[in-house]
């Protein structure tokens, strides 16, 4: 196995979590209307996160990074032949 078979298993593993992620996510207000004031609450469609919502909201953010990262080394990789 060399280092772009290791690179594009990561990358497959980021990404299904960093959709796993996304999906498991609160939405924060309910369509267009909430997000533009129209969810009735003072403070339009931003509320704060909390405990696992929060945990979740990060762990996403750093998921993405670490994709980023892997599919730039990846492609690093695939140009410059590293075995």
């Amino acid at each position: 196995m060399n280092v772009s078979h290791v690179l594009v298993i990561l990358e497959v593993i980021t990404s299904i979590l960093l959709i796993a992620g996304v999906v498991l996510q609160t939405p924060r207000a309910t369509g267009l209307g909430g997000t533009l004031g129209g969810g009735g609450g003072f403070t339009g469609g931003y509320r704060t996160r909390r405990g696992l919502e929060r945990q979740l909201y990060y762990t996403t953010w750093v998921l993405a990074a670490v994709f980023l990262i892997v599919s730039v080394a990846n492609i690093y990789v695939s140009l410059h032949h590293v075995t």
